[in-house]
Formats: structure tokens, C-alpha cells, sequence
């Protein structure tokens, strides 16, 4: 069966022109950047799926792995691929989510019309059907080729087969394996408003904002407002971010951001040694992840606090499972309550979080070098190198070893090695702020009968426990920078160019002046002219193996 023609594989590769533009009066000159093409991720694709048809019909499958690229999932979508196997999943999920829509349970509610017989063709009501869901599976309306060609597969199979929705259910797997579903390919259009440059179209504009605010696709009325027009003015723009901003769909959006920062898709490859920590359990760790989403959520968008706050806050969430390990009432005997620890308890803040601490240790021990090196990476957004290959490990690892009973005393012997020294000074005297705290994120006060020291420094700020590590964060200039520069690349698609320079300094300098509140950064950017703004010719492609994918697809 012929899915799609390999000219429209070729035209989807093709390459977006785009140049220079002005910002608005308040803001400095960006040269904005160049076209991305980035694939859905699994989350995308999942909520997609449940926004267009319904929260029950189910996905089936495994998803092409995800690459993480200057920090973030969300930049690496743009250089992924989809392999000749990955496509074999992609298009068995597509193939079972079309046969759940069709069915006699789901088909009157989502198909919105009946053909006048079910065992023959009906071009009125395929037409419709596919018009309708198409405009939000590709984020646009279908052009009359790619409408036609839905209507001739839906059309051959149902008279072949006999069976309208069969036939209905055939098309539809095609536009949910195609690139035009896969892959959120920009396109770019001249800008009316200043002669020679170009702007993103109204289509690409609102996925941006869309996938940005709610992490999934444009809804009827963000559509409609780029069909219209009204999308390219500034007041259209600022009417669909404040609806968008409103809704409680930019939880969502919060919550994908932050789980993407703060790379808890590692956790799906979390292990401990559970002779070593009994109460390691995939619950533990599920409630662990959703303790600091919701921590960060209710902090920055109910309470629109501070976001350096998030690193001192005594507040936060507890389930019954997770009082076990911080060793804390709950009296609720399911789900969730507010809890704020007491001020002279050792947690304070995220880094003291089940969450944070368990994901930065071996699965037998905790690991200052670790938990640093994710501080300077992820909070601070400063790269550390990784270690030469050749480096003995074997004395940190060595928990038993009598002379040396703590972390701090085998670190400290470790790095004497002339190859160590430099990357342990970066990461050692943050980490080992956390050492009162073992693999799994349980306090202790000591580590084979010797005390631990939790003093160290960051940036020459010194502290003397995990509480006052927080603070040294919080007031660590780079905190707040690094947020504002990993947000843009995530809505983006790619980090900030050098032409960008100075409106990021922009969005800095902004975001501290309104005290540091994440809406207020979010709205700051998706008004700005530079968020839509495109480079000089860059030429947008899909990878061969995806391009060699869809190829054979085709034929």
C-alpha cells in the first residue's frame, strides 16, 4: 500500500530561508535562528494521540530512543532519526490507535459523521473525517494532495474489503506514521512587516507556542487564530498566550520542561542494591519524580514564587511511602499532602529531594563526584569534562576500607592523582554538601561509625550542610541564567545563537527584575518578536536513515 509519494518526503526535507529581523522597541536586536525539524517525543506522541481521540485508546509499543544535546531532550529531537526498525514500531502503534478509533465503541464519538452504508466507500464522510483530525495530527490544514491521497487509500480499501471503517481506519494510519505527524518541521515566510526577512509562518508559530506552553499539539482555536491571521499580529499573539497561559493545560507544559531538565528520563535506568536499600521500589522512585514536579508546579505557578526559592523551600509533598524514607508523619493514608519540614531539619530545598539524590548516586553507594558534576551541569549549566579513561577508581569505591571510613577521606586520596585534581575541585566541594544523605536519599549522620563533614564551597561561597549548600545556589548568579537559557532552547528547539546574545542577556536582566517568576519568563518570551525571528539561509533536513525510512514506506 502506497502511504506517501517519495516527492513529498523530498519536499518535507527541503530548506527554509530565513534573515535577519528587528525586535520590538523595548527589547535588543536577535538575529533569531535557524529552521529546526525535531521529532515528537514518546510523552508528545502519547498526549497527542489522547487530546485528538480520547485518554482510552491505548499505545502499544517501543519508542525510538530520545537524544539528549546541550542538556536537554527537546534540543537532541532536532538530530534523531527514525530507523527502518523504529518505523516497523511506529507503524504498528499507528495501526493499532486507528483500529481502537474505528471501532464500535469509539467510532460514533470520533468520527462525527456515518457513511450511508458501512460495507462500501463514502467520500463525504472519509473527506470530513480526515480534514478534521488532520488539521491537528499535522498541526495545519492538509493540502488538497495529501487529502486526496488519504481519500484514494480509504476508498481502494474499503471497496476491496468491504467495510467503510476498515478502509477509514487504513488512511488514518498513514497520516499517523508520516512525517507530517512525526516530525514538527518549521517553515518560514516573508516578513511583511520588514522588507528582505522572514518570520515563521502562523502554523509554525503557534506549534511553537503550543509545545512550549501545554507540550502538545495547537488546539482548534490556536489554529483557527493562525488561519485567520490574527496569530501574526502582536495583540492575536497576546490574546492566545493569556488564554494559554490560563489554562491549566501550562502545568503540563511546566512539568515537561522540568522533567526534561532535570533528566529524570534517566530513571527509567535507575537501579539500587536493595540488599544495601530495602526500600527501593519502582513506587518509591515514581512518587520521588512526582514530589519535585509538583513541589516545582505548585512553587512557580500556584504560588508564583521565586525560582531560586526552589532551592531553600522547606515546603513540598508527601505520600504515605515516601514518609517512610524521610522519616516523617503522613496522615493521609493515599495519595498526597502538603508538607513543610521543620527550620532546623537537615532538607531544605530540591537538592534534598528523594529525587535529585537518589539519581545522582551508584546503585551501592552515594557519590559526591556525581551529584556535583549533575549541580554544575543541570542547575548551573557549566560542562564538566568527563574523566580520562585510565582513571583508578578503585579506593572511592573501597566503602570498607578502614583508613579511609567516609566519602570526604576517599576523595581526598583519590585526587592527589595529577589526572583528578581539576574536575574533583569543580564538583567534590559541592557534592559533598549532600553526604548526609546515602544513595537513596535517607539521612545519616555518619558513614562507618566516623561523622560526616558536609562543608564545602561553591563558587567561593562557603557552606556547612546540605540547607546552607541551597542557599549558596539560590544567590549563585548562575542559577537563574542557566534556567533562562535552558528554557529558550527548549522551546526553541536549539540553544541560543551568537546572534542571540544580547536578547538572551535581555531575558536575564527581565526575568531578575520581575523576581525571578517562571510565567513571567514565559510570557516574556513567546511575545518577543525574536522567538519567531529566522536566520540567513540554513538548510532543515530530515536524517538519511529517516529519509531511507520513509522511502521505502512509500513504495
Amino acid at each position: 500500500m502506497r502511504l506517501l509519494g517519495f516527492s513529498a518526503i523530498v519536499a518535507l526535507a527541503v530548506s527554509i530561508v530565513g534573515v535577519v529581523g528587528c525586535g520590538k522597541s523595548d527589547e535588543p536586536q536577535s538575529s533569531g535562528g535557524p529552521i529546526v525539524v525535531r521529532r515528537l517525543t514518546q510523552e508528545q506522541y502519547q498526549t497527542i494521540i489522547a487530546d485528538i481521540f480520547g485518554a482510552d485508546i491505548k499505545i502499544g509499543g517501543r519508542f525510538e530512543p530520545d537524544l539528549r544535546k546541550s542538556g536537554l531532550l527537546a534540543v537532541g529531537a532536532s538530530e534523531v532519526s527514525v530507523t527502518p526498525a523504529g518505523f516497523e514500531q511506529y507503524d504498528s502503534m499507528a495501526r493499532g490507535a486507528a483500529a481502537q478509533i474505528v471501532d464500535e465503541r469509539h467510532r460514533d464519538m470520533l468520527i462525527g459523521c456515518k457513511p450511508a452504508s458501512p460495507k462500501a466507500p463514502d467520500e463525504a464522510c472519509a473527506k470530513s473525517f480526515y480534514s478534521t483530525v488532520g488539521r491537528l495530527l499535522y498541526r495545519r490544514p492538509l493540502t488538497g494532495e495529501e487529502l486526496k491521497a488519504q481519500l484514494a487509500i480509504a476508498n481502494a480499501a474499503a471497496t476491496k474489503l468491504g467495510n467503510f471503517y476498515t478502509g477509514l481506519a487504513m488512511g488514518l494510519t498513514g497520516m499517523v506514521e508520516a512525517p507530517q505527524f512525526l516530525f514538527r518541521r518549521e517553515v518560514a515566510e516573508a516578513d511583511p512587516d520588514h522588507a528582505g526577512q522572514q518570520r515563521l509562518n502562523a502554523f509554525s508559530k503557534a506549534t511553537r507556542l503550543s509545545f512550549f506552553l501545554w507540550n502538545t499539539t495547537p488546539d482548534d482555536e490556536l489554529l483557527t487564530a493562525a488561519e485567520s491571521g490574527d496569530l501574526n499580529s502582536s495583540r492575536g499573539t497576546a490574546k492566545q498566550v493569556d488564554r494559554m497561559m490560563a489554562s491549566p493545560r501550562l502545568t503540563a507544559g511546566a512539568r515537561a520542561f522540568f522533567n526534561d531538565m532535570m533528566a529524570f528520563d534517566a530513571f527509567a535506568d535507575l537501579s539500587k542494591d536493595t540488599v544495601i536499600y530495602p526500600k527501593f521500589t519502582n513506587a518509591v522512585i515514581a512518587d520521588a519524580q512526582e514530589q519535585t514536579l509538583r513541589t516545582i508546579t505548585d512553587h512557580l505557578l500556584a504560588a508564583k514564587g521565586d525560582y531560586r526559592d526552589l532551592f531553600t523551600t522547606r515546603k513540598t509533598f508527601m505520600t504515605p511511602l515516601l514518609g517512610t524514607i524521610y522519616r516523617v508523619p503522613v496522615e493521609t493514608k493515599e495519595g498526597w499532602e502538603a508538607h513543610e519540614f521543620a527550620a532546623d531539619d537537615p532538607r531544605a530545598g530540591l537538592l534534598t529531594q528523594i529525587s535529585f539524590l537518589s539519581l545522582h548516586s551508584t546503585p551501592g553507594r552515594s557519590s559526591p563526584t556525581i551529584r556535583g558534576k549533575a549541580l554544575r551541569e543541570v542547575l548551573l549549566c557549566q560542562k564538566v569534562p568527563d574523566p580520562p579513561g585510565n582513571v583508578n577508581f578503585n579506593l572511592v569505591q573501597d566503602t570498607k576500607n578502614p583508613q579511609f571510613r567516609t566519602a570526604r577521606a576517599r576523595l581526598g586520596a583519590h585526587a592527589t592523582q595529577a589526572t583528578c585534581v581539576g574536575c574533583h575541585r569543580l564538583i567534590d566541594p559541592m557534592g559533598l554538601g549532600l553526604e548526609q544523605f546515602d544513595s537513596l536519599g535517607e539521612y545519616r549522620a555518619a558513614e562507618n561509625g566516623a561523622p560526616i563533614d558536609a562543608s564545602g564551597e561553591l563558587d567561593g561561597v562557603k557552606f556547612t550542610d546540605a540547607a546552607s549548600l541551597g542557599k549558596a545556589l539560590h544567590d549563585n548568579p548562575a542559577t537563574p541564567s542557566c534556567l533562562v537559557n535552558r528554557l529558550y532552547a527548549y522551546a526553541a528547539g536549539r540553544p541560543a545563537g551568537k546572534g542571540e546574545a544580547e536578547w538572551i542577556k535581555y531575558l536575564d536582566t527581565s526575568f531578575a527584575a520581575n523576581g525571578y517568576r517562571l510565567p513571567d519568563l514565559m510570557r516574556r518570551i513567546v511575545t518577543s518578536d525574536a522567538f519567531y525571528r529566522i536566520t540567513a539561509p540554513e538548510t532543515a533536513t530530515l536524517s538519511v536513515n529517516t529519509a531511507a525510512t520513509l522511502k521505502e514506506s512509500a513504495q
